[in-house]
C-alpha cells in the first residue's frame, strides 16, 4: 500500500510521523493532508538508505529545496558530481534530482541512490533517449516500450520522484504552433517527446498509457512530479496558451493518479514577470486540487546571466509566499554551462533564503522564532550564536569575516559607534 492508501485508510505511517516531527505538527495533520493529496512524502518505498532524510513537500509544510546535478555529453566525471552531491547534502537541499545525459547513467544514479541521505528524483526520459542515440537512432525512433521499461528499472534501483511530462499531447502541440512563443519549448525532456510525438504522428505514450505509468508508481509509492514541458522560457512567454492547456491536463492526471492512490507533485514555471508570480500559483493550485506545486525559480528577468540564482531567489520567495510548496534552485552556471560545486552551493543558499523568506509569510511552524533568536543574538554581539543561527555558519566564520569579527564591542564597520551599544546607554 502507498502512503495516500494508508493514509485514507486511517492509518499514520513512521514516515507520517517523521515529517510531523521535522514540521513541528501533529501527525494526524499530516496523515489528513497526504491523504487529500495535499502533501507528498517523497520516499520510494524499497529506498532503505541508512540515514535517509524523509521529506515532506506540501500544504502547511516547510518550503522544500531540491538541487539538480548531473553530467552531460561534455563533463562525464561522475567523480564531480558526487562531490555536488556532497555539496547539496551539506548546505541543506531537501532532494537532488540527477539529470545526467553523459557517460555511464546507470553507475551515475546507482552510486548517487548509495550515497544519498536525501531523496533523488530523475527525468526517465534522459536515459530513454540517450539509450537509443547510443544505437544510432534518432529520437523518434526511440520506442515506448523503452520508456516504461527505463521508468521501471529506475523506479525498481529506489529513485523517490520521477518528472514525467505527460501533458505535452498532440494537441497541446497544436496550441504551440498556433499560439508562437519568443523561445518555444525549453524543456530539454519536454522537447524530446514533442519531437516523438509529431515524427511519429502518435499520442505521448506518457499520456496514451497513463494508466500503466500509475500502475509502476504505485507498485514503489514513487511520486509523479508531473512535469511542466511548455513552461515559459522568457517573461514575454509567461502564462500563455500553450502553458495554461497543459497545466489544466496536468490537473486531470493529477486527480487520475489519486483514484489510483499514486502520489503526485505539479510542476510549474519558467521565467515568470513578478506581476504574473500570484496568478501562476492562484490558477495552478486551482485546477490542480491543492496538489504540492514544484517551480522552477521562477526567474524574474531574463538579462542576468552569471546572477540568475539571485532572480531565481527573487521570483521563487514570491512564488512560495503565495502558495507554492517545492523550489528547484538555479544557480549562477543557469543558461551558461554546467555548474560547478560553488555555482551548486550559491543555487541552494539563495533559494533556502526565499524559501525561509515565503515560510515567514506563511507562518510556517518555527520561521518567524528562527528570525527572532538571529536578532536578539545580533543585539547582545553575541557572534557565537549568530553564526549557529544563520544559514550559513561557514560563512560567517571564515578566516576573511573573522578579521572583521570583534568582542562585545562590535565589529570594524562602526566600531565605538555600534549603535545597539549606544543604545544601551540611553535606553
Amino acid at each position: 500500500m502507498t502512503q495516500m492508501e494508508l493514509a485514507r485508510a486511517g492509518k499514520t505511517t513512521q514516515e507520517m510521523r517523521a515529517v510531523a516531527r521535522q514540521e513541528g505538527l501533529a501527525a494526524e495533520l499530516i496523515r489528513q493532508l497526504v491523504a487529500k493529496g495535499q502533501v507528498a512524502i517523497i520516499k520510494n518505498r524499497i529506498h532503505k538508505k541508512s540515514g535517509f532524510k524523509i521529506c515532506g513537500v506540501g500544504r502547511h509544510l516547510r518550503t522544500k529545496i531540491n538541487a539538480n546535478i548531473g553530467t552531460s555529453p561534455r563533463q562525464k566525471s561522475a567523480s564531480q558530481e558526487r562531490k555536488k552531491l556532497a555539496a547539496c547534502v551539506k548546505y541543506g537541499a531537501d532532494a537532488v534530482m540527477d539529470l545526467s545525459t553523459g557517460g555511464d547513467l546507470r553507475l551515475m544514479r546507482r552510486d548517487i541512490l548509495r550515497e544519498s541521505t536525501i531523496p533523488l528524483g530523475t527525468v526517465p526520459i534522459y536515459q530513454a533517449v540517450v539509450d537509443t542515440v547510443r544505437h544510432n537512432k534518432s529520437v523518434p525512433m526511440m520506442k515506448a516500450e523503452t520508456l516504461f521499461e527505463v521508468i521501471e528499472e529506475q523506479c525498481r534501483d529506489g529513485v523517490d520522484f520521477i518528472t514525467v511530462h505527460c501533458g505535452v499531447t498532440r494537441k497541446v502541440i497544436d496550441t504551440l504552433r498556433k499560439h508562437k512563443r519568443v523561445m518555444g519549448m525549453v524543456s530539454r525532456g519536454g522537447t524530446f517527446l514533442a519531437e516523438w510525438v509529431v515524427c511519429n504522428k502518435k499520442e505521448n505514450p506518457l499520456y496514451e498509457h497513463y494508466d500503466r505509468l500509475l500502475d509502476i508508481a504505485y507498485k514503489y509509492d514513487v511520486v509523479l512530479s508531473l512535469g511542466d514541458g511548455l513552461r515559459p522560457g522568457c517573461g514575454a512567454d509567461a502564462t500563455d496558451q500553450s502553458q495554461i492547456a497543459e497545466l489544466k491536463i496536468l490537473g486531470e492526471l493529477a486527480r487520475r493518479a489519486w483514484r489510483r492512490n499514486v502520489q503526485v507533485m505539479v510542476e510549474g514555471p519558467g521565467h515568470v514577470p513578478l506581476n504574473q508570480i500570484e496568478k501562476n500559483i492562484i490558477l495552478q493550485k486551482k485546477l490542480c486540487a491543492g496538489a504540492p506545486f514544484y517551480v522552477l525559480g521562477p526567474l524574474v528577468t531574463d538579462i542576468a546571466p552569471g546572477y540568475d540564482h539571485i532572480s531565481c531567489a527573487i521570483g521563487g520567495a514570491l512564488a512560495a509566499s503565495y502558495g507554492a510548496d517545492f523550489l528547484c534552485y538555479v544557480t549562477p552556471a543557469e543558461h551558461l554551462r554546467l555548474p560547478d560545486i560553488t555555482d551548486v552551493k550559491d543555487g541552494i543558499m539563495a533559494s533556502r533564503i526565499a524559501a525561509h523568506a515565503a515560510d515567514i509569510v506563511k507562518g510556517v511552524s518555527g520561521a518567524a522564532a528562527w528570525d527572532k533568536k538571529m536578532s536578539i543574538a545580533r543585539k547582545a554581539l553575541d557572534w557565537k550564536t549568530q553564526s549557529s543561527l544563520s544559514l550559513d555558519p561557514e560563512k560567517f566564520t571564515n578566516k576573511k569575516t573573522k578579521m572583521h569579527l570583534r568582542d562585545k564591542f562590535g565589529c570594524t564597520m562602526c566600531g565605538e559607534f555600534c549603535s545597539m551599544k549606544e543604545m544601551d546607554k540611553f535606553l
